[in-house]
């Protein structure tokens, strides 16, 4: 803006301080099995221990146990839980993996039409797409020449990624969840402050000129 004025609000985000995300009790970050020649051969299988709620994000979570490939113990991992998931459920990570809810494959091994969710974007990035509550991806079409598929993303946007990418079927749980207003603002207020700072906020209008480009008047 054309005058010198104070800082807005937009431009004190990125310094953290008062704006870092408030990650406390979050249970970790959810991610798919780091991919290894398990995955790129066959399938591994684990089982689903408990769902569990996320503080701070709309989809619970699923502890998934695999056994380690390599050596005689166990391994923990935390999903983002697919709609229709149990505890107890078995589900297959790899190539050779079947088609059935919670199981992560390449979006090559998918026939076109698949629902999919927590979509790698990057091959072996262990899933960066569709993974807000109640959200999903579909495989299009394959390319088999060029390894490459292409995907409808959640902003309805398309996009041609690797075969190779692995997603999970189904769609993320916890859907539904912006149906129901939240009503109050002190509603409002716990669910930001799990999140960030990010609430209430200040409409630029409101703001004298020196604080905001739309400020005065």
């Amino acid at each position: 803006h054309g005058k010198m004025g104070r800082v807005i609000r937009a431009q004190r985000k990125g310094a953290g301080g008062i704006f870092k995300s408030h990650n406390k009790h979050r249970k970790g970050p959810a991610k798919l099995r780091p991919v290894d020649y398990a995955e790129r051969r066959g399938y591994v299988k684990g089982v689903v221990k408990e769902i569990i709620h996320d503080p701070g994000r709309g989809a619970p979570l699923a502890r998934v146990q695999f056994r380690d490939t390599y050596r005689y113990k166990m391994r923990n991992e935390l999903f983002i839980a697919s709609e229709g998931m149990y505890t107890g459920q078995f589900l297959y990570c790899g190539k050779k993996a079947s088609l059935q809810i919670g199981n992560v494959l390449p979006v090559g091994q998918m026939p076109e039409g698949t629902v999919v969710c927590n979509l790698e974007e990057k091959t072996g990035d262990r899933g960066a797409l569709a993974r807000a509550s109640g959200n999903s991806a579909t495989v299009i079409s394959h390319n088999p020449d060029t390894k490459r598929t292409r995907v409808k993303l959640p902003s309805g946007s398309k996009k041609v990624i690797p075969s190779a990418n692995r997603a999970m079927v189904g769609i993320v749980a916890g859907g539904g969840r912006i149906d129901k207003p939240l009503l109050k603002a002190g509603r409002a207020y716990w669910k930001y402050k799990a999140k960030r700072n990010s609430w209430p906020k200040v409409r630029g209008v409101a703001m004298n000129p020196v604080e905001h480009p739309h400020g005065g008047g």
